[in-house]
């Protein structure tokens, strides 16, 4: 079994096609999905597909491109979120310097926030880096100070040096299709070196799909191919790595309910 530890099946992309979408990925050996949360105003929508289906379950958070809409939203709301069985995890929360959509204080009172969010829940902090590498880094660092607290390094696409720092304080790193493309040689080596028991697999679908996939809708049955790269990386079997990410997931997400 493989799991899709980050994907958005709120996104209008899935809005008519999302039996099947469900559907295709458990043919594939998709057993788990976690649909990541991008505005907490939004959670509703996300409830009910968790609801809908199962296999899915979902997080609570806002995304760094929309910290600035929900600075009203601290710690204490969203932890009263998580109260509902299918809510998993906290975030997406971090720092995006690429595109620059919120003012980077606000993304930083809102990373912080989850950060507090997570600690006191013990529910894993799903962190969104983007070109922020030693401001990540330095704001994990200080938090871990206050207090140890769960999370995963989402969609890693940074450097080697916030790769072993995540992996010092304790966090997790997780894949993506980015780890299929053709200039992600840098990428492919870090995969290759980080310890067997801190990595994961995603989509972050309907964006970036994998290798012959790529240019199309993601979804989440892709997962497949991203787990294929990183066992090749690695010098695993697919169904080793399959194991290890699995197993890796619901260590970190704790809540999720594994099949028996």
């Amino acid at each position: 079994m493989l799991v899709d530890s980050h994907c958005h099946l709120d996104f209008p992309d899935f809005k008519d096609d999302l039996e099947g979408v469900v559907a295709r990925a458990k043919a594939a050996g998709v057993g788990r999905f976690v649909t990541i949360s991008t505005r907490v105003k939004q959670q509703p929508d996300l409830l009910a597909i968790a609801e809908r289906f199962p296999d899915v379950y979902c997080s609570v958070g806002t995304h760094p491109h929309n910290a600035h809409e929900e600075l009203d939203i601290g710690a204490a709301q969203l932890v009263e979120r998580t109260r509902h069985p299918k809510v998993v995890a906290i975030g997406e929360a971090g720092l995006d310097y690429h595109y620059d959509n919120s003012p980077r204080d606000a993304q930083e009172q809102g990373f912080r926030a989850h950060i507090a969010a997570a600690r006191e829940t013990g529910l894993p902090l799903v962190i969104h880096a983007r070109e922020a590498d030693d401001d990540v880094a330095k704001i994990l660092r200080d938090e871990t100070a206050k207090g140890a607290f769960p999370a995963v390094l989402h969609c890693f696409t940074a450097g080697r040096e916030l790769a072993m720092t995540g992996i010092e304080l304790g966090l997790y790193i997780s894949f993506t299709g980015i780890l299929t493309f053709k200039r992600s040689d840098d990428l492919r080596a870090i995969a290759a070196d980080l310890p067997a028991d801190r990595i994961l697999v995603e989509t972050d679908s309907p964006y970036l799909a994998p290798g012959k996939h790529r240019g199309k809708r993601c979804e989440p049955a892709y997962v497949v191919e991203t787990a294929k790269v990183l066992a090749d990386v690695r010098g695993v079997t697919p169904d080793e790595i399959a194991r290890q990410t699995t197993d890796n997931f619901f260590r970190l997400f704790a809540k999720v309910l594994r099949p028996e």
